[in-house]
């Protein structure tokens, strides 16, 4: 039996940099994974295949903005879906390439296989071929990552009928396309498959998308989704999903109505990768969605088993696994004051993109803390025109007493990139007048800081005043 300082099941964004911290406090390490290629979700499924598509598509878009709507409009003809998915299969080849080097130069094992525990020390591995071995280990970090939810009503077939990672591997090039469920997920599939040309609904039972977003900013995706094809089912229960004659995927609302595309896309909730551990065996359990709870240093109610990641729900963003294993690795060779980020950006890679750090307008004023806000529009900026990005807007709110900058909410092209200046000025507590005593390059999308700083601070002063 081979023994190790930690072992780490799952080797997505969590389980590498949890493996690879612990591989730089010279510690030996294996991470255990049961698919064929290392990354995860988040490589394979997730966040990597599906912004890469993204990033197409929106090079697309992007030509008709630019006055270049013919070109557009000339390649979209030409291309289809699968002609996208081979790009998104290059992008993935290489970075699973990127991610083997960096385990093995940190000279951390690679095990394939699936885990179970035996107890609490002790995992057995099953590889593919049916072997088993066990490892041992004094820590041991579960990313196990999520997958997405198949309701067994829902005629899955992976063609027509799929789910956020069967989609990814459809040969279909449907011309509509009906998606389920307004979550994340949903919203940027639906987002960048209208701008692609298809005809797309987004069908969801809440009133209002992504409620952790800024109430302004959720509503001017709504907009702009609308204003790019995208047909929006807010408020609506789905009652039933069939194929009917013609073999085309029907979805019947609870209102009575059926509407019919030639594809449905899945995207309601997704479920914690903790069945084939045999938790049971160590006591553990987990919650309906197959997820485990952490304390404020990830570890289970076993202190020397951690969980990170998707695993344990909320956020669910490779972004904070990555640092969350890493902290978990920290803790679980002592490692003092390891230095814990005060805010976390979130993205959303919808068309438009979507990003945010710090508090909500709403958490604000539920909170009773006085603030103001300030906007810049991305049609006000030279930059703006110059790339067509016209309909973008990034707030800041600030501390209506001391001008502290309390949150900054973006959408717009580039938005999950122009967060990180709101983020830094955030993290040192820096106050508004930062961005009006700094000067920002021209013509760029970072000079709406500026701006919209100057706008806070003029209608503080003079409220009537726009």
């Amino acid at each position: 039996m081979r023994s190790y300082d930690m072992v780490v099941v799952g080797s997505g964004p969590a389980g590498q940099k949890a493996a690879v911290q612990a591989s730089k406090l010279s510690k030996r390490v294996a991470i255990i994974e049961k698919a064929r290629q290392l990354g995860g979700a988040s490589l394979n499924t997730g966040t990597l295949p599906s912004k890469t598509l993204k990033d197409t598509i929106e090079y697309l878009h992007g030509l008709s903005r630019r006055g270049l709507a013919q070109l557009g409009a000339a390649l979209t003809r030409q291309l289809t879906l699968p002609d996208l998915m081979t790009r998104k299969d290059q992008v993935i080849e290489t970075e699973v390439g990127v991610i083997t080097h960096q385990l093995q130069r940190n000279h951390i094992d690679i095990l394939p296989g699936t885990a179970a525990f035996l107890d609490p020390h002790t995992l057995s591995v099953t590889r593919s071929d049916g072997q088993i071995e066990q490892v041992q280990a004094s820590a041991i970090v579960l990313a196990t990552g999520s997958r997405p939810r198949r309701p067994s009503d829902i005629p899955f077939d992976d063609l027509i009928i799929c789910d956020s990672d069967s989609f990814l591997r459809t040969t279909m090039n449907p011309t509509s396309i009906i998606v389920l469920g307004g979550g994340v997920i949903g919203t940027e599939y639906a987002s960048m498959l209208a701008a692609f040309g298809i005809n797309v609904t987004l069908i969801d039972r809440r009133t209002q998308m992504l409620r952790f977003l800024d109430l302004e900013i959720a509503q001017a995706l709504e907009a702009q989704m609308r204003q790019n094809g995208v047909t929006m089912r807010l408020r609506h229960d789905c009652s039933n999903v069939t194929v009917n004659e013609a073999g085309r995927p029907s979805v019947h609302l609870e209102n009575g109505e059926t509407l019919t595309a030639d594809m449905l896309l899945y995207t309601m909730g997704r479920i914690g990768n903790t069945e084939a551990l045999n938790l049971g065996a160590i006591g553990l359990a987990t919650d309906q969605q197959g997820q485990l709870s952490v304390n404020a240093h990830y570890q289970t109610l076993i202190p020397h088993i951690y969980a990170t990641g998707d695993v344990i729900g909320f956020p669910a963003l490779a972004a904070t696994a990555m640092e969350q294993g890493r902290l978990a690795a920290c803790h679980a060779f002592q490692l003092p004051a390891t230095h814990r980020p005060k805010v976390i950006p979130y993205g959303i890679y919808s068309i438009p993109e979507v990003s945010m750090v710090g508090l909500t307008e709403e958490e604000l004023t539920t909170a009773h803390v006085p603030h103001a806000t300030g906007r810049a529009f991305f049609r006000e900026m030279a930059r703006g025109h110059i790339s067509g990005d016209l309909h973008g807007l990034l707030k800041v709110i600030f501390h209506r007493e001391t001008h502290a900058l309390l949150g900054v909410h973006i959408i717009g092209a580039g938005a999950t990139e122009l967060i990180h200046i709101g983020q830094s000025v955030l993290t040192y507590g820096g106050a508004i007048e930062y961005f009006i005593h700094n000067v920002f390059n021209y013509p760029t999308m970072a000079e709406c800081y500026r701006t919209a700083a100057l706008d806070g601070l003029n209608r503080l002063h003079h409220p009537h005043s726009q």
